[in-house]
């Protein structure tokens, strides 16, 4: 048999009949108005939204921070593709140029000559005798070599040395004050060294370029 309890109320009343301690106890309520209803959803959607922004932020973060890794670890990776691609335009460029300076000197093989004496022009023309060696010179090109020492002002006496082991277009020019010569190949290799001195200098580990023949090659 279940032993009846007595039941309590929470509110205290004094020995007069007045009340100390109110009851807290609220009836659930069974009903809403229409304006309340709409306040609870007004409500219930504000906390939902407010949820939903907290986690969408929090999303957002950890996507930044992932994407933040990716690149971070791919950056490396990234800079060498670049490099490299660099470098390999640049060979692309230099072979390029190395054809179309072959068939222009084949077309032209006095003009590195005509130029380097329009250039010198100030220098050779008060010459008494200017030495010019260059391979495979025949007499036309003895003529021709000629006129351009004419055309630039040398009014000197012109020497030709015939210089088989030079390259074709390679020329020495030899006057009473200085020097100068011209070889395709060289040019090639400083602008290589050039090339390769601008492409470290981006990659951050350049090196001096070397200093130039007292000379005077072109």
């Amino acid at each position: 048999m279940t032993q009846p309890q007595a039941f309590s109320f929470d509110t205290e009343f004094s020995a007069s009949g007045e009340v100390l301690r109110a009851s807290t106890w609220r009836p659930m309520k069974r009903s809403y108005a229409p304006n309340e209803v709409e306040a609870l959803l007004a409500q219930a959607r504000a906390e939902t939204r407010t949820a939903t922004l907290a986690e969408a932020e929090g999303l957002r973060a950890q996507a930044l921070a992932m994407i933040g890794q990716t690149l971070a670890e791919a950056g490396p990776a990234l800079k060498a593709v670049a490099e490299r691609h660099r470098a390999d335009s640049a060979d692309l460029a230099l072979v390029a140029a190395r054809v179309l300076a072959g068939a222009a000197l084949a077309r032209f093989p006095h003009g590195p000559l005509q130029t380097a004496l329009e250039t010198l022009a100030e220098e050779v023309e008060a010459s008494p005798r200017l030495v010019v060696s260059v391979p495979g010179l025949d007499e036309e090109g003895r003529a021709e070599i000629t006129r351009l020492c004419a055309e630039a002002g040398m009014q000197g006496l012109v020497v030709f040395r015939d210089e088989p082991g030079l390259p074709p277009a390679a020329f020495v020019l030899e006057w009473a004050d200085g020097r100068a010569t011209y070889d395709p190949a060289g040019v090639e290799t400083r602008m290589r060294e050039a090339l390769e001195a601008a492409l470290a200098a981006e990659a951050g580990h350049a090196e001096a370029l070397s200093a130039p023949t007292s000379e005077g090659a072109l």
